[in-house]
């Protein structure tokens, strides 16, 4: 099997190193033979500098975890040159005419590689890329899905909330993974769903209810739950032994994990961590989670205890729960107690 590829470029802030550069996939170009391929190059040329045809690159490694959905399991790290970004959970479900992805990864090259994943299981077009939420993790590989055709959806929230921080996410990520952040781009929404509007998608005999939240995790959560399997993809509203990142409310979070307990699921791929686990005893450890770091947090200021002297001890007790703890409890700390010191 052959691609079509072209060259980006990424300047790198530091000293005047000279930019680095990488081949770029343009998806849904590939093809059995060399020769197949290099026919498509005359009508690429009018719209990319040199497309070439190389050999069919890297794909992710997927597992199917229901028949007919599939789920990445991203590494539990920060992001870093070693593991390029690859920290978050990513899927998607075939249809019997199309197919939905449901997150991207951090940068466009981890798109790519969810795209060549996707065409060693089906042919059939994907007509939606769903994202979770705004955080970087999630949707900076969505420009990989760009030349398919697929539409982009969302929470209401999730377009304003990016433009908002898109700057900052990709100064932070080019720091952080380097050349592998080349051609990665915020995305679009072509469709939002609105809080306590579910909305369904028909890929063709398997339907798909998107659920906008109101703020939890952060102010843009959107769940996806495949009807055919009981399969709910709950991006970060669940984590697993990643700690959770308070990005929005901690009383909004327990408030929405309780009202998933009224829905009939049958496995969850969380956030991070999994890529599956069992309802709705995988979210038990998270509940713990949080509702230690409500009451520790108004325990702190009952006590009158000083934000920066109270994000040193609140939930401590979980330290040697999860992984990461050192650098996201601090922040949810903080987010807690600006949240609840006005109770």
């Amino acid at each position: 099997m052959f691609e079509v590829v072209v060259t980006t470029c990424l300047a790198l802030a530091s000293g005047g190193a000279a930019p680095a550069c990488r081949d770029m996939l343009l998806a849904g170009y590939e093809t059995p033979t060399q020769a197949a391929c290099e026919a498509q190059l005359p009508d690429l040329s009018r719209k990319y500098d040199d497309p070439r045809c190389v050999p069919i690159g890297p794909a992710l490694e997927i597992t199917e975890v229901a028949p007919g959905v599939f789920a990445h399991l991203g590494r539990i790290e920060e992001p870093d040159q070693d593991n390029r970004g690859d920290v978050a959970n990513l899927g998607f479900i075939l249809g019997a005419d199309s197919v939905a992805v449901i997150d991207t990864g951090s940068a466009r090259w981890i798109g790519e590689s969810l795209w060549r994943a996707i065409r060693q299981h089906t042919d059939k077009p994907v007509s939606h890329v769903i994202l979770t939420h705004t955080h970087p993790d999630h949707v900076l590989g969505t420009d990989a899905f760009r030349t398919t055709g697929a539409k982009i959806v969302s929470h209401a929230t999730l377009p304003r909330a990016l433009a908002d921080r898109q700057a900052n996410y990709a100064e932070s990520l080019t720091r952080l993974i380097g050349p592998a952040f080349a051609g990665s781009t915020a995305p679009d929404a072509d469709i939002t769903v609105e809080p306590d509007a579910p909305m369904q998608i028909d890929l063709g005999g398997r339907i798909l209810t998107l659920h906008a939240w109101p703020t939890a995790h952060t102010g843009n959560d959107l769940t996806v739950l495949d009807q055919e399997t009981g399969t709910f993809f709950t991006g970060d509203l669940v984590f697993h032994l990643h700690t959770p990142a308070l990005d929005g409310s901690v009383l909004g979070w327990l408030d929405v994990l309780e009202q998933l307990q009224t829905l009939d699921i049958a496995r969850i791929v969380p956030g991070h961590g999994g890529p599956v686990l069992d309802w709705p005893e995988g979210a038990k450890d998270q509940r713990r989670y949080l509702e230690t770091l409500r009451d520790d947090t108004r325990a702190a200021i009952a006590n009158g205890t000083r934000l920066g002297d109270a994000v040193t001890t609140i939930a401590d007790s979980e330290a040697d729960k999860w992984q990461l703890f050192e650098a996201y409890n601090p922040r949810n700390a903080t987010v807690a107690f600006t949240e609840l010191e006005w109770e």
